[in-house]
């Protein structure tokens, strides 16, 4: 990649993480509420008056005009200071570094068992397709992709949890126990989608004439598929992994709230509905540079697996 075109992909990022930002702040200056009551509503027995209310406003800048509050919140950002935490009256940034290893551990784990699945099966029903187990295969595979991800995880906390014991009912820490379900929970829905995306691509390839070529030559099918068509069949497939994988890192908020996962996602919800503006956006943006970067080194790994793109490029 030359350096003018990193500059523009770098300048890229830089203009969708401000739009991102303004955009962030404006729906949560929309959101109907008022964050300097939902800091007090937790201290009944405390009686604030109005005098107060509005001096802890003025305090936090919440009463000056829409412009101006973007503006100080956006240069503060750049001096690397997200500002404090309503809600756990702590910098946020230290609250989204807390949430950060959890969600990186339950994308990173969801996304190995997805691979375990998908790739092999995926492969497997290309090869025999239209068989009995390809079939098979497609109908769970819709199945898994048809249900939602809150009700697959109520299911599988009903059946491991409460019927068979296997597992706490209760999460919130970080331990193997704690993590099986939201990881299988994560990794059935993304297992269903990979899989059939794998079996596609591969199909694919099969059908090419570089394959007919190859059968014509006597080369045997093993070598067939292992060096010339998964190759070429995966290839496509690093893109959509890397947006699998940068979705899990943004938070399955859905999932983290079933299974009281303290990841990312989890925080971003309870911010939300305590007001905690200062959480919101300095997360929003957290995950977007964060899918933005994955995408990024994707786009670069690109030209190392495949020399052909950089001589086009060339």
């Amino acid at each position: 990649m030359s350096r003018n075109e990193l500059w523009k992909r770098l300048g890229g990022i830089v203009l969708v993480l401000l739009g991102i930002s303004f955009i962030t702040f404006c729906l949560m200056m929309l959101a109907p509420g008022d964050p300097v009551r939902q800091m007090i509503a937790g201290n009944e027995d405390i009686i604030v008056s109005q005098v107060e209310i509005d001096a802890l406003r003025h305090e936090l800048g919440l009463d000056q005009p829409f412009f101006f509050q973007y503006t100080s919140w956006l240069g503060r950002v750049l001096h690397g200071n997200f500002g404090v935490s309503t809600m756990m009256r702590r910098p946020v940034a230290d609250v989204l570094l807390e949430a950060l290893p959890a969600t990186v551990l339950l994308a990173v784990s969801s996304t190995v068992f997805m691979l375990l699945f998908s790739i092999p099966l995926g492969i497997y029903t290309a090869v025999r397709q239209n068989h009995f187990v390809d079939y098979l295969v497609r109908f769970f595979t819709f199945l898994g992709v048809s249900v939602p991800n809150f009700w697959m995880g109520l299911v599988l906390l009903w059946l491991f949890a409460l019927k068979l014991g296997a597992l706490p009912i209760v999460g919130g820490g970080m331990d193997v126990e704690n993590l099986v379900l939201p990881t299988v929970t994560l990794g059935i829905v993304m297992t269903s989608k990979f899989t059939r995306q794998v079996r596609g691509a591969v199909l694919e390839e099969l059908h090419q004439d570089y394959v007919l070529g190859a059968r014509a030559r006597g080369f045997p099918e093993s070598h067939i598929l292992w060096k010339e068509v998964l190759p070429n069949a995966l290839l496509p497939l690093i893109t959509l992994l890397g947006l699998a994988f940068g979705s899990l890192l943004g938070g399955a908020a859905v999932v983290e709230i079933v299974f009281s996962w303290p990841g990312l996602g989890y925080t971003i919800v309870q911010a939300i509905i305590y007001r905690d503006f200062q959480t919101v956006q300095a997360a929003v943006l957290w995950i977007s540079l964060m899918y933005m970067l994955i995408n990024f080194v994707i786009d670069l790994s690109y030209r190392w697996l495949d020399p052909r793109i950089g001589k086009a490029v060339k």
